[in-house]
């Protein structure tokens, strides 16, 4: 076949949603061995053209052509008979089965024979292969739920293998990795790239967009908006092809040194499961305090102490003065601590309800008149928050599994804001989500801590801690390496201390 045939082609994709068009007229080719970076700001259409792609919706007018041939996708099983693999950003692999088992999962030798005894030594022998061209020496034998985020993502790139995937669809890929497993990621791409695989790379993080990618296809509001080939490619000309305008300075609010406050929240020698040692730290009012480390370094299990769910061992805390010790969330929400958690579509949000119902779903109580829900505040409330976030939607009763990933978060946000926080607690609050929303949530960030509420983050992104935190807490290894003030931080000092290569020697928070 010509070179010059490519491997993928989508023309005219049009997909419409009710009261959205989802897509519009959109275009997309992709190559033998090529790396195309698609992307766009949340709601941009990514996902459900790839959705579309991976056969899991049908487009309302539009062709693809595969291999130079037209084909209709009627569903996923068509799309991977063709050799389109689609791996999700939430990893689709059953935890309770080893990995032999999910490698084949649907597609195991001797299924289709009826009462014939599964292949078991032919599927391990396969999958002692597969699993060596993604670079893992584990057992086949191995539970899934025993393997760390990294070594999932590749047994997710083998399940793709397995179905001799031509056409490897990525969405964002390195969320949950730490720098070590991206780079092993990265070089089993460019693997596969050398096979003449066609790789679609999905990712809000620029420079591994910059680094990868062999040609970039933008998307804005549905429509397609042009290729950049990687010569061209900037980070100031995609994002200005992303939101229709350039962003500047990164899109962070302008940070001052601001002059001391009064402490809202003191920790002191505050024990969490699982800690070696106690922790102390304190944060003042109208403060971002930014809290750094690598994965595992315990900031998420130390933000769930402070929202109760999972209790602290011992220690003390303080909120505004009086004693604070939260044994469940309800008691941390019922003195203004809220939490946004990493994981928002599990822990944040009820996808299938409306933004409606997820806003006053916390203080529903307040709501009920008569032992009737007022369903006109419920609307007047969720309508303010839409309105002061900017969130994308045709309306408050709109479900929110429809919502793209940074108008979800607002939907987090407008929650926990309807109930005047005085501690709010961010966890990754810009994880997926585009450059145009990331610079929405940071406005509001900043006229919150304005505002003198205390923002405590958690951050795996170096630019955002820098960008954003008034101070920083650097974690490793489930305790504090010491404390930051704005004007000591730097990119290779907080490195230093995320990975212990500095003892502690920062002044206590």
């Amino acid at each position: 076949m010509s070179e010059s045939v490519p491997l993928l082609a989508m023309s005219g994709i049009t997909k419409r949603f009710p009261g959205v068009i989802a897509l519009q007229g959109v275009a997309l080719t992709l190559h033998h061995g090529e790396v195309l970076s698609l992307m766009g700001e949340n709601g941009a259409g990514k996902s459900t053209l790839m959705k579309i792609l991976g056969g899991a919706i049908r487009p309302d007018e539009g062709s693809i052509s595969f291999e130079g041939k037209p084909v209709e996708l009627g569903g996923v099983r068509a799309a991977k008979k063709l050799g389109i693999a689609l791996i999700h950003q939430e990893l689709m692999l059953a935890p309770n089965l080893d990995i032999a088992s999910n490698l084949f999962l649907g597609n195991e030798p001797g299924k289709q024979l009826m009462f014939r005894p599964l292949a078991k030594s032919s599927m391990h022998e396969r999958a002692r292969s597969l699993l060596a061209r993604v670079g893992l020496t584990l057992a086949p034998t191995r539970l899934v739920s025993e393997l760390t985020a990294g070594q999932m993502q590749m047994v997710e790139i083998a399940k793709a293998l397995a179905l001799n995937a031509k056409v490897i669809i990525m969405d964002e890929p390195t969320s949950s990795l730490t720098v070590g497993e991206s780079e092993h990621l990265f070089e089993i791409i460019r693997q596969l790239k050398s096979e003449g695989i066609g790789i679609i790379y999905i990712s809000h993080r620029m420079e591994e967009v910059l680094a990868l990618s062999d040609r970039i296809t933008v998307l804005r509001d549905g429509r397609y908006v042009g290729d950049l080939l990687r010569g061209d490619a900037t980070h100031e000309r995609i994002v200005a092809m992303m939101v229709g305008r350039e962003l500047s300075n990164h899109y962070f609010p302008e940070k001052k040194d601001k002059p001391a406050s009064e402490t809202v929240l003191e920790v002191r020698d505050w024990i969490v499961q699982g800690a070696p040692v106690p922790v102390s730290f304190s944060a003042l009012k109208g403060e971002i305090l930014g809290f750094a480390g690598l994965v595992g370094a315990g900031r998420t299990e130390l933000m769930e102490s402070i929202f109760g769910v999972k209790p602290a061992l011992g220690g003390s805390c303080t909120l505004e003065g009086k004693p604070y010790f939260p044994k469940r969330p309800r008691d941390a929400i019922s003195r203004g601590v809220y939490l946004a958690p990493e994981d928002r579509k599990r822990h944040g949000l009820v996808l299938p309800m409306t933004i409606a119902e997820n806003t006053s779903l916390p203080n529903v109580a307040s709501y009920n008149r008569f032992g009737f829900l007022r369903r006109d505040t419920e609307r007047q409330v969720a309508e303010a928050e839409v309105k002061r976030l900017r969130t994308k939607t045709p309306g408050v009763y709109q479900r929110t599994i429809n919502l793209s990933g940074g108008n979800q978060q607002k939907v987090v946000l407008g929650k926990w804001l309807a109930m005047n926080p005085r501690v709010l607690i961010l966890d990754e609050p810009t994880r997926g989500i585009d450059v145009g929303a990331k610079a929405e949530i940071y406005r509001h960030m900043a006229e919150l801590a304005a505002d003198g509420i205390t923002i405590l983050m958690v951050s795996s992104d170096m630019e955002e801690i820098i960008g954003m935190s008034d101070r920083v807490v650097v974690m490793h290894e489930r305790h504090i390496q010491g404390v930051l003030d704005r004007h000591e931080l730097s990119p290779e000092r907080i490195a230093q201390w995320m990975t212990g290569t500095l003892t502690r020697g920062g002044r206590a928070a």
